[in-house]
């Protein structure tokens, strides 16, 4: 790829060596600049040999300030507050401070499918990304998921990107336009990053749909109170399309009284069976409806869509199936990280509930949960280093609750717990920094026990 003299001159520096850094890094040195990646933490192999492969110099497990404090252009890991001391020193000195995905959307021209909101966007990231792989598209995906934009951009480029999106990255999105935004939900997350005020995290999702126009367009959620307030406070040009579970004004997709779920959008009108969707549960509904909304809106045709949607395969530490012993159902949901992650896998059980809870606690509001605690879950099993929080809110409104402080041992407790019948649900809604690197290391740990377990009841 080619360069300008004004990219030639450009001193790049990318904070944070994960596969957003790595990534922006590679297509900083394609384009021609000067880069230098630093990392507070230890550089994985992975990423290291991907540096040095484009002879990019790094530095980990602590930064050199000066040299960063001379950057033309800062790319920071979405990890990394905005309130974090060297980032600071940067905002103060006028140094412009990028996402990644920022970045990358400078380099290219391709259509951007762009999926945020509290919870199911993972879901509904890899649902669109296989309806559109599976019609034919050249599609990649990026984001939270799949590889980074900056390095397919740089290195393998495709005609449409389907991205997953979190706050943390929109907050250093500026003049990146999504073709087709697609709003979930809205619900208290994260509020240690933003100051504990609902409307900073609010803000930051919005985001979103800065830059579009009229011939882009804004999928939602139609009955998220905290969308509809925001959207009167918001002017957008682009075409909204509103999803929900029952026909309301102005829906685009909806369920009948015969469970069909129609969709109707500038491409045309079509409907599915809502007993076809691969994905069972409210919550899947609604991300069914707007991976369907989205495929839709690029021209997909209707019975590729629908077929998409009957064979997509459920995502790893979403409501997985594990195993079932001695008639318990063990089901991993490790990715629900906050308090209506866990509403969705409760409100999606059929029987009754041992439920895994606890983790490093958010500023979490547990009444959301409690109802549907009080309607499904027979017993439940505290898993944190410090559960104090978990045991004094629903001391009394189940009948059995334990602490634990591992794995091991919860689902031990679990087992003893349970019976036939039963399901057996980590939906801890906290994160996973106490006892485990990531919600996925959790979540794989789990499993491991769970088969441990039927492994030890088969010997015997």
């Amino acid at each position: 790829m080619s360069s300008d003299n004004t990219e030639r001159d450009t001193r790049l520096v990318v904070l944070g060596a994960g596969e957003s850094g790595a990534g922006a890094a590679v297509l900083g040195r394609v384009k021609g600049m000067d880069v230098l990646v630093s990392d507070s933490g230890p550089i994985s192999e992975k990423y290291k040999n991907l540096l040095d492969a484009h002879g990019i110099p790094y530095e980990e497990n602590g930064h050199s300030e000066e040299k960063i404090m001379e950057a033309d252009i800062v790319v920071k890991s979405p990890g990394i507050p905005p309130y974090a001391p060297l980032v600071k020193r940067l905002a103060d000195k006028g140094t412009p401070i990028l996402s990644e995905i920022e970045f990358a959307g400078r380099y290219t021209t391709s259509k951007m499918v762009c999926i945020t909101g509290s919870n199911g966007k993972t879901t509904t990231t890899l649902l669109i990304y296989h309806i559109l792989r599976e019609a034919g598209l050249d599609v990649g995906l990026a984001g939270n998921v799949g590889k980074s934009l900056a390095l397919q951009v740089a290195l393998d480029p495709h005609e449409v990107y389907v991205i997953e999106l979190s706050s943390f990255q929109l907050e250093n999105m500026y003049d990146f336009k999504a073709d087709i935004a697609v709003m979930l939900n809205i619900t208290p997350d994260h509020m240690d990053r933003y100051d504990h005020k609902m409307e900073n995290y609010v803000a930051a999702k919005f985001r979103i749909l800065q830059n579009q126009g009229k011939d882009d367009y804004f999928i939602y959620w139609h009955d998220d109170p905290v969308i509809q307030s925001q959207i009167k406070a918001v002017q957008t040009e682009a075409m909204s399309l509103p999803f929900s579970e029952f026909k309301e004004e102005g829906s685009a997709a909806w369920t009948d009284e015969r469970g069909i779920i129609h969709f109707e959008t500038p491409m045309g009108e079509w409907d599915i069976p809502r007993d076809r969707l691969a994905l069972p549960g409210l919550h899947n509904l609604f991300n069914s409806m707007a991976a369907g909304l989205s495929a839709s809106l690029l021209d997909i045709r209707k019975e590729s869509i629908r077929k998409s949607l009957e064979d997509f395969e459920a995502v790893e530490h979403r409501l997985e199936y594990v195993e079932t012993i001695g008639g318990v159902r063990y089901v991993n949901d490790s990715k629900a990280t906050n308090v209506n992650s866990t509403w969705y896998a409760l409100e999606s059980m059929t029987t009754p509930t041992v439920l895994i809870l606890g983790g490093k606690d958010k500023g979490n509001d547990y009444t959301e949960i409690e109802p549907l605690v009080k309607e499904k879950v027979k017993a439940i099993v505290c898993m944190g280093k410090d559960n104090t929080k978990l045991l004094d809110f629903f001391k009394g409104k189940v009948a059995v609750i334990s602490d634990t402080h591992s794995v091991e041992e919860a689902v031990k407790e679990c087992a003893r717990l349970a019976e036939s019948g039963d399901t057996v649900l980590l939906s801890p809604c906290c994160a996973s920094f106490d006892l485990f690197k990531s919600y996925e290391d959790r979540g794989r740990q789990f499993k491991d026990c769970v088969k441990k377990l039927a492994s030890s009841r088969s010997d015997n």
